[in-house]
């Protein structure tokens, strides 16, 4: 079993952790509380939990919640229907409740023989009342099955890490619990290193221009929805499937939208305001 003093997460060869974040990951770690990531999507939160465990040789157990999610699901389901219908068909099994317990991500994690990282993903999509009702179990790492009596406890105290993309705000009971890190959008230098781990080798100066282009793109005041790292990294993977170099990118003051931009904006909104700023460009020249 892994000590929590022999728990140290670094980034991985694949993933470019800034300081900040791996401070984040292990003070949660000592702490034994959860990890709740907030930060734009597509800036790797999920992707984080998947190479912590990685990283620390763990089994992960990934819980993607959506709006009909209901915090019990993660704990255990009772399949009552069945046992009914079973019983109707005079069927030996129902005599045994347990038959028909279907086990949960959390039950999951609890009882594994070896200690996991628990991702609970996109918990703000869930209703508002979810992080509360999980609030017991993920404290206590515990919780008790009525059907069966028996109290299910955590064997090893799984590294729980949970992700929210800032839809819906959070209980403050629930915060409380958590260790807080916002995943800030990385500095052209910290882009780099990610796209080098993606694409090693590209040229230099294909680099620089198109991530020029890219940052200009996302402070363009008025975009509703600004690309993302893994926006860029899709649109830099184009960029090499198509054999452009740095001149091919270069825009001129009435050049419309950046080359690939289906890649870069993601709804006709962002399109027309970069096609207006065309326009008045073509105006004042």
């Amino acid at each position: 079993m892994v000590k929590d003093a022999d728990v140290r997460f670094t980034g991985t060869k694949d993933y470019v952790a800034s300081d900040d974040l791996a401070m984040a990951v292990n003070a949660a770690i000592t702490l034994e509380r959860p990890l709740l990531v907030k930060g734009e999507p597509g800036t790797g939160k999920t992707e984080l939990a998947r190479q912590v465990a990685a990283a620390l040789d763990m089994t992960i157990i990934e819980w993607n919640v959506k709006s009909t999610t209901r915090a019990q699901q993660g704990l255990y389901e009772y399949d009552a229907v069945s046992r009914l219908r079973d019983s109707q068909l005079g069927d030996n099994r129902v005599g045994d409740v347990a038959a028909y317990i279907r086990r949960g991500k959390l039950w999951e994690a609890f009882t594994a023989p070896e200690r996991t990282v628990l991702l609970i993903d996109e918990i703000d999509k869930a209703d508002i009342e979810f992080p509360n009702d999980l609030l017991q179990e993920l404290d206590r790492m515990e919780f008790h099955v009525y059907e069966t009596g028996e109290t299910i406890r955590a064997v090893n105290r799984p590294v729980v890490i949970i992700t929210s993309n800032n839809e819906k705000e959070l209980p403050d009971a629930f915060l409380r619990r958590c260790f807080f890190h916002y995943i800030r959008f990385p500095e052209i230098d910290t882009l780099k290193a990610i796209v080098d781990v993606h694409y090693p080798g590209i040229k230099d100066r294909l680099l620089t221009t198109a991530l020029t282009q890219f940052y200009e793109v996302r402070e363009t005041p008025g975009l509703k929805k600004k690309p993302s790292t893994s926006e860029v990294l899709d649109w830099l993977k184009l960029l090499l499937a198509e054999d452009l170099d740095a001149e091919d990118l270069r825009r001129n003051g009435t050049a419309a939208l950046p080359k690939l931009h289906g890649a870069l904006l993601k709804n006709e909104q962002d399109v027309a305001l970069f096609e207006r700023l065309a326009f008045m460009a073509r105006g004042r020249s």
